[in-house]
């Protein structure tokens, strides 16, 4: 590689294992930078290295421990060849740089290619005592099993809708939790609908249906087309409330002491906004996403995406996707593509990844989130609740004549303003915003990012070089 090329990707996930390990077979030295203090991503999430408990690949993984050792195995391999920098949170990105933060310092990473491979995080869409200690995202859920060898609670509920819901039951009661019900908002009428789509990747749907029946017959209740009333409890969460489908179903209440609730994923998005990439509407998303080409090239020249962050579709698209994208920079920088028998040629990728495209069609349509859900909300009930801004401030904001596009709704109200920066807020204000304007989704904007795209601490210690500016009398504050 030519000194003056240098390609940093973003995430240690399926998709940035699977670039890097492209790029080093083509004898490209790429900069990689993760989060997380171990790679693998959210879906292959490795304990912490000095982790006080031992729990083994296949249960951890389950069906996906083959795939997860695989590319555990694969990325330890390629440590030598590679600038490795785990615990390391890329906050902002501009024009040939991207600003990262490791161990309290912050660090200026230039780049002349970057790969973005951000995954993604919980749809979240809130119910009434969703704020309450012992509510967490599935997500959450998912992490507190995997990296602390815990569940969230002793009488689980998980709710929402997803195939991580039924995944993330699994684990739980595989690993000993108790997970009292599944709470689908979903129909089964629409999971049947979908089922063409379901069966272009047999094997995948094969073990939805399995986790589905391996649930029932170990005593999860399972419950779909539910409407999610709201989550009860004082200090802690004390019991969940739904209702079925049709007018007549009566209420029902059940007692547990902690809530996973999800509603599906959606795409990390920021660091392409702070590139300034061009974004459109993806309805099978239900999201802004950025411009790509088959290869996974941006608006931006030297600017790629790959895996859940330009579009869920999963980690075997994951893989897919990253190596598809590192081709595409060896091609940018006029380097041969790497051949061998872990290496397949870009048509093969793409038709791979077409395939995947139209299963993940039916996941979307089977397992959607449930509609007009936003004018349901109590006005009382917490939206924002980094700037604590609730449903009815929303309202108010917005039947005054005061917003009819996010951004202005944000400028007017704050939600949106605070640490998460929207990502647990950001889809509820959408929702509602469209609700009370009468505007599907793509018409009300999306949320600009902001760096720094997570919470970043604000102290002199973070800029050594600019600490000799800094007056004495204010070094100890």
């Amino acid at each position: 590689m030519k000194h003056e090329q240098r390609v940093v990707i973003v995430g240690a996930g399926p998709a940035g294992v699977r670039a890097a390990e492209t790029l080093v077979a083509a004898g490209v030295r790429p900069v990689v930078l993760d989060e997380n203090a171990r790679w693998g991503g959210q879906i292959y999430r490795q304990p912490p290295a000095n982790a006080a408990f031992e729990r083994t690949k296949q249960t951890l993984y389950g069906f996906e421990a083959r795939k997860a050792d695989a590319l555990h195995t694969t990325m330890a391999a390629l440590l030598p060849h590679l600038d490795y920098r785990p615990d390391t949170l890329a906050w902002s990105c501009g024009q040939g740089r991207l600003d990262t933060l490791h161990a309290g310092r912050e660090t200026g990473v230039p780049f002349t290619h970057l790969i973005i491979a951000s995954g993604a995080t919980d749809r979240v869409l809130p119910i009434p005592g969703w704020t309450l200690p012992g509510v967490y995202t599935l997500g959450g859920a998912q992490v507190a099993l995997k990296s602390q060898g815990c569940a969230i609670g002793q009488r689980v509920v998980l709710a929402g809708t997803g195939p991580l819901l039924y995944l993330v039951a699994y684990q739980y009661v595989k690993a000993g939790a108790r997970v009292v019900a599944v709470l689908d908002t979903s129909a089964f009428s629409q999971q049947i609908a979908a089922a063409p789509k379901l069966a272009r990747q047999p094997v995948t749907l094969a073990k939805g249906l399995y986790y589905v029946g391996w649930l029932q017959a170990h005593g999860v209740r399972i419950e779909r087309n539910v409407t999610l009333v709201g989550i009860g409890g004082g200090h802690h969460v004390k019991s969940i409330a739904w209702h079925g489908a049709g007018n007549g179903a009566t209420e029902e209440t059940l007692a547990c002491d902690a809530v996973g609730l999800g509603f599906g994923l959606r795409p990390e998005t920021q660091l392409a906004d702070l590139a300034g990439c061009r974004f459109r509407f993806d309805a099978q998303n239900r999201c802004w996403l950025p411009e790509l080409d088959a290869a996974g090239r941006s608006s931006v020249p030297g600017i790629y995406l790959a895996g859940d962050g330009a579009g869920i579709a999963g980690a075997d698209a994951a893989e897919l996707a990253g190596r598809r994208t590192a081709l595409a920079v060896l091609d940018d920088l006029g380097i041969a593509h790497p051949r061998g028998p872990n290496m397949p040629g870009a048509a093969s990728l793409e038709r791979r990844l077409q395939r995947i495209t139209v299963f993940r069609q039916g996941l979307e349509a089977a397992f959607a989130p449930p509609a007009g859900i936003a004018s349901q909300w109590p006005d009382e009930m917490t939206v924002c609740r980094c700037e604590e801004v609730n449903a009815g401030a929303l309202r108010g904001c917005i039947r005054s004549g005061g917003a009819t596009e996010i951004n202005r709704l944000k400028a007017l109200t704050r939600v949106g303003m605070g640490r998460c920066q929207g990502r647990m807020c950001g889809e509820a204000a959408l929702a509602l915003l469209s609700a009370e304007t009468g505007k599907p989704l793509e018409a009300v904007g999306r949320l600009r990012s902001q760096p720094p795209v997570k919470p970043i601490p604000l102290s002199p210690a973070l800029y050594a070089d600019d600490v000799a500016e800094i007056p004495e009398e204010a070094r100890d504050e």
